[in-house]
């Protein structure tokens, strides 16, 4: 049972997370930058890099030993509910992932990065080995290292799309729509890594425990997509279940990520997953008993904002427990010469891969220049995702503490050039929009759903 103390200590560091991260994201916002990367740089400003290094060891008494592992859970908490906001994107976009635009971005974007960062990661296993990586060039370090060069934040990209006025442009949609697709690829591939990562009794699983966790996976996801998702669509139907749309979000999120731990993946496969299938309460317009059209429309908000709110409202309390417990395991000081030269071979592999696979595939897929190049840039960026990622591979085993801090910064330089770039292809933020999406005007026949 926790005593006292602990409590309090716990509660002063969700304190000190929750101020420090929203004081370095409204800064980032100054700067015109997301804010997700002033919160990634608050808590590497918290951990050793930083504060850590001054004089009586601070990070020390803000974050004492004894209370990581219960932010440790809360922030794992937090990047589950992250993750089923994520899968819940990737099906708001699933009507405009068709075309041939669309499919030649994900193609290029995915594949060029992944087989550069492949590459890379066999070319440089001298120089892998040597940053303390025993693993490099195996099969698992080499996947893990494409997947890791080749994510995007969705997220974090619709939060610019918005900012930048591009939702409804062509170059937006597309965006949109493509990272959708690779995000899909990236996860399923990156469960597989975790999965041929797994151990047990300090043997590695075997091809068929593997291939029998895959399957099971893949059977889950069936489950829950083409039953569950059927079920609740016709359930949500009625206006009277509005209020239990979170309740019932968050069960499922949970029971996903039980079951995804159970077949040895980690939680944040189960919360994209249920994400995923849980419907968009504007999937079920409901018939007007009225025929007759209302002349004044009166705008109303879109019945799904209150889960969506709720939801990134449980992600603003304890995401930041995430970073900081990420800025924990980041030591710049620790980093050799060889470790920055690793650094700048990532981020120009990542870079090259990702704007030139994405510029090709959508000058492919008919875009114009300027167009192609919006997508490229939007499609580079990074952010939460990709750290999401990297802790999965450094608590999996295929990565360790050097690489892992070389590879956050990858994730923070290439998502800081994002709002410069679309700044010099003339995209400048419209700052007379407030943040979020834009509100949605309903039909008269579909305000009841927005009213309960």
């Amino acid at each position: 049972m926790l005593d006292d103390s602990t409590i309090a200590a716990v509660l002063a560091a969700l304190a000190v997370a929750v101020f420090a991260c929203a004081l370095f994201g409204a800064g980032a916002r100054v700067l015109r930058q997301p804010p997700v990367i002033g919160q990634i740089l608050a808590g590497i400003a918290l951990g050793p890099s930083l504060l850590g290094r001054l004089p009586g060891d601070p990070t020390a008494r803000l974050f004492p030993a004894h209370v990581l592992p219960y932010l440790g859970m809360l922030g794992q908490v937090a990047v589950t509910v992250f993750m089923f906001s994520v899968g819940h994107e990737l099906t708001a976009h699933r009507r405009q992932a068709a075309g041939r635009a669309v499919a030649a971005v994900a193609a290029g974007a995915l594949l060029v990065p992944m087989g550069l960062g492949a590459a890379t990661a066999v070319l440089g296993r001298a120089e892998f080995g040597a940053a303390g990586e025993p693993q490099a060039g195996s099969a698992t370090f080499v996947l893990f290292m494409a997947v890791a060069v080749s994510i995007t934040a969705l997220p974090v990209l619709a939060a610019i799309v918005r900012d930048r006025a591009l939702d409804g442009t062509r170059a937006g949609t597309v965006a949109l729509a493509s990272s959708g697709l690779m995000d899909a690829v990236a996860w399923l591939t990156l469960a597989a890594i975790t999965l041929g990562a797994a151990t047990a009794d300090g043997r590695r699983a075997g091809v068929r425990q593997v291939g029998l966790r895959l399957v099971l996976l893949l059977v889950l996801a069936a489950a829950l997509l083409g039953v569950v998702r059927p079920l609740l669509r016709r359930w949500m139907r009625s206006p009277a279940t509005a209020p239990y749309h979170l309740p019932v979000a968050f069960a499922l999120a949970g029971g996903a990520a039980a079951a995804t731990t159970a077949l040895g993946l980690h939680a944040v496969f189960g919360g994209l997953l249920a994400g995923a299938a849980m419907p968009h309460p504007h999937e079920n317009p409901v018939p007007s008993p009225d025929p007759k059209p209302d002349p004044k429309p009166v705008p109303s908000p879109d019945p799904g904002s209150f889960l969506t709110a709720s939801v990134h409202a449980v992600e603003s309390l304890l995401l930041p427990l995430f970073f900081i417990t990420t800025g924990l395991a980041l030591d710049i000081g620790s980093l050799r010469l060889g470790d920055f030269v690793l650094l700048a071979v990532v981020c120009v592999v990542a870079c090259v891969g990702k704007l030139g696979g994405a510029y090709l595939g959508a000058r492919f897929g008919g875009l114009p220049r300027q167009s192609s190049a919006t997508v490229a840039v939007l499609l580079n960026t990074r952010g939460l995702t990709e750290l999401i990622a990297l802790n999965l591979g450094l608590a999996s085993g295929v990565i360790h503490q050097r690489l892992f801090t070389v590879l956050v910064l990858m994730a923070v330089i290439t998502t800081l050039m994002t709002s410069p770039l679309l700044t010099a292809l003339g995209h400048r933020a419209d700052h007379r929009r407030p943040p979020g999406p834009r509100p949605r005007q309903l039909p008269a026949q579909n305000q009841k759903i927005a009213q309960c």
